[in-house]
């Protein structure tokens, strides 16, 4: 990106979600201008671009892509059009900035790309979770031995979604949601685990389908071993009245505890010294440098650096896969009972082409 040049932007998919995006690129304004949408709803793309100074409303990505030539393109629709709209955007010269589930799939994710092009355009997934500054304090306070080594964690998405939620025809079904809240909710908290810990080594899940009458599961378990030896213990569930999102690391000097709904700021982060620690030294824990809630604004900042650098960005390439590797491991798991080793899932293996493996379609 030239300096002083805005980058023309576009939103694909104007539901919900795509107002947040809409939010990011307000909050970078001086960078950016969103330029064009588009969604096959014609009421509801005429809604979101009057939200904006003056985007043009498009029926079809076709169209857009000739028409306005954006240099970076939102992807905020169902999962099941993910691959063929970053493909297309990718193959305009335009970055990608792509909500989650990335895809259905390891080997759909593999496709986007390989239609990348060395110093872009690249396409980049929406991990904001990661984007808040207390998690980059953490990773500094571990990296340089503040707090020990990591011993015991805990990853808890447990949210609540009712049948009116799953009345839309696309969710809870492996051939268009890719998965049930291992891949449409606990995404969020268990990229930012593995953010947090590094590489993980081995998965050993369970998942059931205990309340709605969808082909994925509604809630799953997880008891992973990490590469540093940690081991932590996952939940995701749509079934939990009392929603909250946790992360809690027992590290050989400290706990470290972020709680939760669907953002954070510093406030969120409670550290507590073993008893062997001085007070004064876990004192400065609490202190981060700055205090950046976590967003779609946040996670924004580096996406749009990358570009002006022509350099891959974070949450792309090999970083935005581990956590589908992660999940399509917990799948595999859960499915023929056995433990999953990271790098295991490779063509050939039924569960790399879909999480549902040979599931895929059973309502049993």
């Amino acid at each position: 990106m030239a300096q002083g040049k805005r980058l023309r932007v576009a939103v694909v998919g104007t539901g919900a979600i795509a107002e947040s995006h809409r939010t990011a690129y307000e909050a970078h304004r001086e960078d950016v201008d969103i330029v064009a949408a588009a969604d096959v709803d014609e009421g509801r793309v005429a809604g979101f671009c009057a939200g904006t100074d003056h985007a043009k409303p498009y029926h079809d990505l076709d169209t857009l892509l000739a028409e306005q030539e954006p240099d970076l393109v939102s992807i905020c629709t169902p999962p099941s059009l993910h691959v063929e709209q970053t493909k297309k955007a990718l193959g305009s010269g335009a970055w990608v900035w792509c909500e989650k589930p990335p895809c259905r799939s390891l080997a759909e994710y593999d496709e986007m790309n390989v239609a990348e092009r060395d110093g872009g355009p690249y396409v980049a997934f929406v991990y904001q979770q990661r984007s808040g500054s207390a998690a980059a304090h953490f990773r500094d306070l571990l990296a340089g031995g503040e707090l020990g080594r990591p011993l015991v964690a805990h990853c808890q998405t447990t949210w609540y979604r009712d049948a009116a939620y799953y009345a839309v025809p696309w969710r809870g079904r492996w051939e268009t949601e890719g998965g049930g809240p291992a891949m449409g909710h606990g995404i969020h908290q268990m990229d930012l685990l593995l953010h947090l810990l590094g590489d993980w080594a081995e998965v050993r899940a369970m998942t059931a389908r205990l309340v709605h009458d969808v082909e994925t599961e509604d809630v799953s378990t997880a008891l992973v071993r990490f590469e540093s030896g940690a081991l932590a213990t996952v939940v995701n569930s749509v079934l939990s009245p009392d929603e909250v999102s946790r992360i809690r690391i027992d590290c050989e000097r400290a706990t470290a505890e972020l709680t939760h709904l669907y953002g954070y700021g510093v406030k969120d982060w409670h550290y507590t010294p073993a008893p062997h620690v001085a007070g004064e030294v876990a004192e400065r824990w609490h202190l981060p440098a700055a205090d950046v809630d976590s967003s779609h604004a946040a996670a924004l900042t580096p996406i749009l650096a990358a570009h002006r650098a022509g350099q891959r960005p974070p949450c792309s390439g090999d970083d935005g896969r581990q956590v589908l590797e992660f999940i399509a491991a917990l799948y595999k798991s859960a499915a023929t009972g056995l433990g999953v080793r990271r790098g295991e899932i490779g063509p050939g293996d039924p569960f790399y082409r879909s999480m549902g493996g040979s599931r895929t379609g059973d309502r049993g």
